[in-house]
């Protein structure tokens, strides 16, 4: 499975020849550096660990300052800055990557779609209004300041002071949530500056890390 870290620029368009436009996010992607191999035997199930960004390795967590000190490949041991961001992807047991080799864009094609997932933009606390798209109490017949209010959340079970159904749609925290988005097309690969361009808009603010999956090869 083809898999890659990247860090969100901007948005911007692309032409094609006949002159129609794409809109499109520009997107940082690797190189990304494999730091670890999980194997079933040693791990209980086998998956692929890659590192993307760069970090000062003094500001780093101390758990993955030892982590990657355990290391055995000397390119991770010696490189001068340690890594921002490293996630998981499951892999089958014969992968021929290996600790210390780095995964860059060229293994996408232009037009191919891909799947994304990042962390939206935290909204903080909002209302009803704009958290669930409600439209709101009338502005007339005797309401005062009702008019971005949820109106009435009590349950009609005939006891008195009906208990508030769980899961009912209420003002409350909205955004910073996981996003994934299928089939987004990759438009345009600079191979020589890792920089995807992705068709649409993508999920989280511009420098959040987002992670772009291809799709899973069959096997011969």
């Amino acid at each position: 499975m083809k898999f890659i870290l990247g860090k969100k620029l901007e948005m911007s368009q692309v032409f094609d020849d006949e002159g129609n436009v794409t809109p499109v996010t520009l997107v940082q992607a690797g190189p990304v550096v494999v730091t670890q191999i999980k194997t079933k035997e040693k791990d209980g199930y086998d998956a692929l660990q890659i590192g993307f960004g760069k970090k000062s390795k003094s500001k780093m967590k101390k758990p993955q300052q030892g982590h990657l000190g355990k290391t055995q490949n000397s390119k991770l041991k010696t490189q001068n800055s340690g890594i921002r961001w490293m996630r998981e992807m499951k892999m089958d047991s014969d992968t021929a990557m290996k600790e210390g080799d780095d995964v860059t864009v060229s293994v996408f094609q232009e037009g191919e779609k891909v799947e994304v997932s990042g962390v939206s933009k935290g909204k903080g606390f909002q209302g009803v209004v704009k958290r669930h798209g409600f439209h709101g109490g009338p502005r007339t017949h005797g309401q005062k300041h009702s008019e971005r209010e949820p109106g009435s959340i009590g349950g009609s079970s005939g006891r008195a002071g009906g208990k508030v159904a769980k899961g009912m749609r209420m003002g409350g925290r909205m955004g910073s949530d996981r996003v994934t988005l299928k089939n987004v097309r990759v438009v345009k690969i600079d191979i020589k500056q890792n920089i995807l361009a992705l068709k649409g808009a993508l999920p989280g603010a511009f420098g959040s890390l987002v992670e772009i999956k291809g799709k899973e090869q069959k096997k011969k």
